[in-house]
């Protein structure tokens, strides 16, 4: 009898499970991870009813069980996660002498070393709420970030003191503290003297600390002006943490952090990885490539963090015996991603992303190469999120006759946005009301609902896999259709010849739109072969994709965070008399690219050459 049922129920459980394979083939890989957030949130909620709240909270419940474990290595430095928290107690003390208070802004001007991180727990103890400043700042934007952000207080490391312009900031009655042990001259106030005077008891007493206020300002790129202060939340800080958690790290790995620390991929996910954990960080001041691997074999790293265009780098500088067997990061391009897994078939890749003005992220926790996440039903249920068609011309969301917008269709791109809620909330760029009303929108399926605009375009497929598609800005329109920069770059480096590509769009007198032109890097000893590449745009573009022109560099101008810079490039077109790089244009005719000359160059603005 009980056979019988046995087989029974195994006979109607099969079809079933035959059928999830052939048509839900990530459905259990997908229910592992929801369970896996379910329970990280669960424990939060359990350490929350405990009084552990915060970014810092969480670090001194580390301090309190690990306190002699390794937690920042930093070039000949250990130091235990005792020694960060006594330290962090100095920098609080002295401040507070300063005295800064609760509620008080301080901007951070540091390179990566562990004193970055001593000075932001100890403004944290203090309650005061720390502006991270991009480290490749300009003296003229300075101030306009520290304005901004509402800072009365500046601690500037000395290697960046040359961008302070004191008389600028004495009149906005802002004092500049550097860390140095003496005063370097008038006007300034040295803190190392004085931390190291003080006690290593934290005198700053218990705070009471809203989760949904403000905890940091962090300066987004300002690729279209001034840097914009976004705010940052504790609830925001505290989800950033379980990153490496969710990618599978625990508290025995070592974690190889080369971004800088102003930027939320480093200091929230990075260093708020490991506290979470309770692992190691090694924390470089600079990425290097050629000293990457051996530092990965010198400090027995074991996963290593990565952002933007990192890991094409690394692919050319490769040391055997390593025991990294995780890269986490984001924005990492499938041509880059599929050389990287081959070159190091031994590395688990985990494409995440993720914005610093919101809570919404993704995590692709597949071997799948090439998405960012998923949009399965258990994702959706966690971090519900919609894509909207758009309008081709302005580029914002397309609405119906009754004021409603679209969700886009399946493979195709849409503007990727998130309801507004009390977990996912938007708290704005300070000092930039219109910006900040920008990012909203409004009465977007219902009235009165509220979402916010990421700006970037995504695509979801039939297998509910999301890609990255391109940046609203970076995408450009020609002969009435839109060109998305990162496919185009991505086609262009599987020619054998080019090691890099980035692509944008100009403008060309008397045509509507702008027409794509690729700034290349060609590899070592190749030289540009323009009938190949002819051949190879016909058969992987459509024609309005095409880069008409091409710009030779020896390496391309990036972010600090390794994104490409397109400003400049759009800014001098395709002009041989304003760059000293070789140009070249696509001759249809001749179904090669010829060297631009200012010849060429005056044919093609009057007119006399079509494109």
């Amino acid at each position: 009898m009980l056979t019988y049922v046995f087989t029974s129920i195994l006979a109607a459980l099969l079809p079933l499970l035959f059928y999830q394979r052939i048509y839900y083939p990530f459905l259990w890989v997908d229910l592992k991870y929801y369970l896996k957030l379910r329970m990280y949130r669960k424990s939060l909620q359990a350490r929350m009813q405990q009084g552990i709240i915060t970014y810092l909270d969480c670090f001194l419940l580390q301090a309190n069980r690990n306190p002699n474990k390794p937690f920042i290595i930093f070039e000949n430095q250990m130091l235990t996660y005792q020694d960060v928290d006594l330290r962090s107690n100095q920098f609080a003390n002295a401040f507070r002498e300063a005295p800064l208070k609760q509620g008080n802004i301080v901007a951070l001007l540091m390179c990566n070393e562990p004193d970055f991180i001593c000075v932001w727990l100890g403004l944290s103890k203090l309650g005061c709420e720390v502006a991270f400043l991009n480290t490749n700042i300009k003296a003229k934007s300075l101030l306009h970030c520290i304005e901004s952000c509402g800072a009365k207080t500046l601690v500037v490391g000395l290697d960046h003191l040359v961008k302070v312009v004191l008389p600028d900031l004495q009149k906005d009655n802002i004092n500049v503290w550097v860390v140095h042990h003496s005063p370097v001259s008038e006007g300034f106030i040295s803190l190392l003297d004085k931390v190291e005077n003080m006690s290593t008891e934290n005198k700053c007493g218990p705070l009471k600390v809203d989760i949904m206020s403000n905890f940091l300002f962090i300066f987004t790129s300002g690729t279209t002006g001034f840097p914009k202060a976004a705010r940052v939340g504790h609830l925001k800080a505290i989800m950033s943490m379980a990153f490496f958690q969710m990618c599978g790290a625990t508290s025995d790995d070592i974690i190889y952090i080369t971004l800088p620390l102003y930027h939320m991929s480093a200091s929230l996910l990075g260093i708020g990885g490991c506290i979470q954990l309770g692992a190691t960080c090694v924390l470089k001041k600079k990425f290097s490539a050629s000293q990457f691997w051996k530092d990965c074999v010198k400090y027995n790293v074991t996963v290593v963090q990565y952002i933007g265009e990192l890991c094409r780098y690394l692919v050319n500088h490769t040391e055997n015996s390593h025991r990294v067997w995780l890269a986490a990061g984001s924005g990492l391009r499938s041509d880059v991603w599929k050389a990287f897994a081959k070159r190091f078939r031994t590395i688990t890749i985990r494409e995440g992303y993720g914005l610093t003005e919101a809570s919404i992220g993704f995590l692709n926790y597949t071997d799948e190469v090439g998405p960012i996440g998923r949009a399965s039903y258990f994702n959706k249920l966690s971090v519900p999120f919609e894509l909207l068609r758009y309008d081709t011309q302005t580029y914002e969301p397309f609405r119906t006759s009754s004021g409603r917008c679209v969700r886009a269709q399946i493979g195709d791109a849409g503007i990727l946005v998130a309801p507004v809620t009390v977990l996912n909330p938007f708290l704005g760029y300070a000092g930039n009301k219109i910006q900040s009303e920008k990012k909203l929108i409004k009465d977007v399926f219902v009235m009165g609902d509220v979402y916010f605009n990421t700006g970037d375009l995504l695509m979801q497929d039939n297998r509910n896999f999301l890609y990255f598609r391109d940046r609203i800005g970076d995408t450009f329109r020609w002969k009435g259709e839109n060109v998305s920069t990162m496919e185009v770059s991505e086609v262009l480096c599987f020619l054998n010849f080019i090691q890099e590509a980035n692509v944008y769009g100009v403008t060309v007198p008397g045509y509507e739109g702008r027409v794509g032109m690729a700034a290349i890097v060609l590899n070592q000893g190749r030289t540009l072969h323009g009938p190949k590449l002819y051949d190879h745009l016909v058969e992987t573009l459509p024609a309005f994709a095409w880069p008409w022109f091409l710009r030779i560099q020896t390496s391309l101008d990036v972010t600090e965070t390794f994104k490409q810079q397109k400003g400049k490039l759009v800014q001098e077109g395709f002009n041989p008399e304003i760059t000293k790089d070789h140009l070249y244009f696509l001759d249809i005719t001749q179904k090669d690219y010829l060297l631009l000359n200012v010849s060429l160059y005056q044919d093609i603005v009057h007119g006399k050459i079509k494109l």
